[in-house]
């Protein structure tokens, strides 16, 4: 069978085509600035902007950000435009010719138009085309590395659900102009995700996204309206009443629209939310986000999954024999920083443990994370070589006496694991333990015994060994352990490569 060719999404949909698309109703809606192509030239930009807003949530380029500003202000200039065009939609919508409301709105409304043409036409004329193109093309070529229906977008999907899920909640206890406004924007924002990043849901779910964005925008329409009849000096209050009656109607049927969908058992919240992860998927979507945003750092991402696969091997290894708690928690921030261990190399390899640490405390926490589980994961990062760990450092600041001391043994394993790969060559390929009379032997093979890597490991393994009482041996792994040794785990496996 012949399967349809998988980038037939992209070229409709991707950065690419929308940052051209914008160059295109540029043109057209140059020309007159008619309602229609001025809104389609904002839904270009606004799809472009909000693919930037999706990248930027684990890609750091700065270029993301600018893309943003060299569009924004062209979008809002047209947004102003749009929006005296839709009141205008409406009063012809809602009235009859001879109504004289209707005729004194209209002509406000023109008035308005024509000048908010004019500074649109300056602000289009400004657009730097150019740089757009230029900066779109590079940020295009950054895409392919973060999958669509991947983890990372689905985790972001997952993010902005919960953000509009709260606005929700909101508008529904306050009922208020403010509140139903802002949770258009939610849905919006959660729409455009799925949009962009999440092809397949959007597919099933694109209906009722535009349904309920489009009923809920024009609540804020009628919102809108209502507020220009009451304060437009030339409208009297009781020649707007039956104007505020049919507002109140058509306000009232678009709620409804949105009440029917989103209350109750088959509520879409209850839809969209089970198709999104959960429970150990949104765990290891979390750390694939993590992963995904140290991978555009980290110069030298072979080794971080290296020591990573080391690190989880030994503190299992630990766990077993119960020399570690093995809480989940604490495999969990030692398999975060030793994924973004080395993300301060971006900038120089100078100073990068501490660049480290300040890069990784500014991110947002992935959902199920705390901010203290973030700390303690750039904590555990700072120190996984160079100088120990004291009590009084600042990097320890704000976390419990109890906190520090469960760090202090991550801190040990992620240590010794960086160690092992000290040189970023990978030439130890498998490690196994054994422990015998309160010594912990680490055979490794590929490891010579005389080498700068073994150096490292025998000053690496200090902390290991101070935080768990025991005493730490390093050898190469020999063809046949000592049959007097109990194996806690013979064969630990760690593939060279990712």
């Amino acid at each position: 069978m012949i399967l349809p060719h998988p980038p037939t999404h992209e070229k409709k949909a991707g950065l690419a085509h929308w940052a051209n698309r914008v160059l295109e109703e540029c043109d057209k809606a140059s020309q007159d600035f008619a309602p229609d192509p001025v809104h389609d030239l904002r839904v270009a930009i606004r799809r472009c902007r909000s693919m930037a807003d999706g990248f930027l949530s684990v890609d750091p380029d700065p270029e993301w950000k600018q893309m943003k500003k060299l569009g924004k202000a062209l979008f809002s200039s047209l947004g102003e435009l749009r929006d005296t065009q839709v009141m205008s939609e409406w009063v012809t919508r809602l009235s009859e010719d001879h109504d004289s409301v209707r005729q004194t709105l209209l002509h406000t409304l023109s008035q308005k138009e024509s000048a908010q043409k004019v500074a649109a036409q300056e602000t289009l004329h400004n657009f730097d085309r150019k740089r757009w193109s230029a900066l779109n093309a590079k940020l295009a070529r950054r895409t392919g590395k973060v999958p669509l229906e991947g983890l990372v977008f689905q985790h972001l999907a997952l993010e902005r659900w919960f953000e509009a899920h709260q606005l929700h909640r909101q508008a529904l206890r306050n009922r208020t102009q403010v509140g139903y406004h802002q949770l258009r924007i939610g849905i919006k924002r959660f729409r455009y995700t799925v949009e962009n990043f999440l092809p397949q849901r959007h597919e099933k779910w694109a209906p009722d996204l535009r349904d309920l964005q489009d009923a809920l925008g024009e609540v804020h329409d009628l919102d809108v309206l209502r507020a220009m009849i009451r304060t437009h000096p030339e409208i009297k209050a009781e020649d707007g009443e039956h104007w505020q009656q049919r507002i109140a109607a058509e306000r009232q049927t678009r709620l409804d629209i949105y009440r029917n969908k989103m209350l109750g058992k088959n509520s879409l919240w209850h839809v969209w939310r089970a198709e999104l992860p959960s429970g150990p998927v949104l765990q290891k979507a979390a750390l694939e986000k993590l992963r995904k945003w140290a991978s555009f750092l980290d110069p030298d991402v072979n080794h971080s999954a290296y020591v990573t696969r080391i690190a989880l091997q030994l503190y299992d290894a630990l766990s077993q024999t119960g020399v570690l708690a093995g809480r989940p928690e604490c495999r969990r921030i030692l398999e975060a920083a030793a994924i973004a261990h080395d993300v301060g190399r971006s900038e120089s390899p100078n100073g990068h443990l501490k660049r480290a640490y300040r890069m990784i405390c500014k991110l947002e926490p992935p959902l199920g994370w705390s901010g203290e589980e973030l700390r303690c994961v750039a904590a555990v990062a700072r120190y996984h070589r160079g100088a120990l760990p004291q009590n009084s450092d600042s990097h320890f600041v704000g976390l419990s006496a109890k906190r520090r001391s469960e760090l202090l043994p991550i801190i040990g394993v992620l240590r010794l694991a960086n160690a092992f790969d000290s040189s970023h060559d990978g030439r130890v390929t498998q490690i196994s333990l054994e422990q015998h009379d309160g010594v912990l032997t680490v055979y490794g093979k590929g490891l010579e015994e005389i080498s700068s890597t073994a150096e490292r490991l025998a000053r690496a393994r200090y902390l290991l060994e101070a935080t768990c009482g025991l005493a730490i041996r390093l050898r190469a792994l020999p063809a046949k352990p000592a049959s007097s040794s109990r194996v806690v785990q013979p064969a630990i496996r760690v593939a060279a490569g990712p």
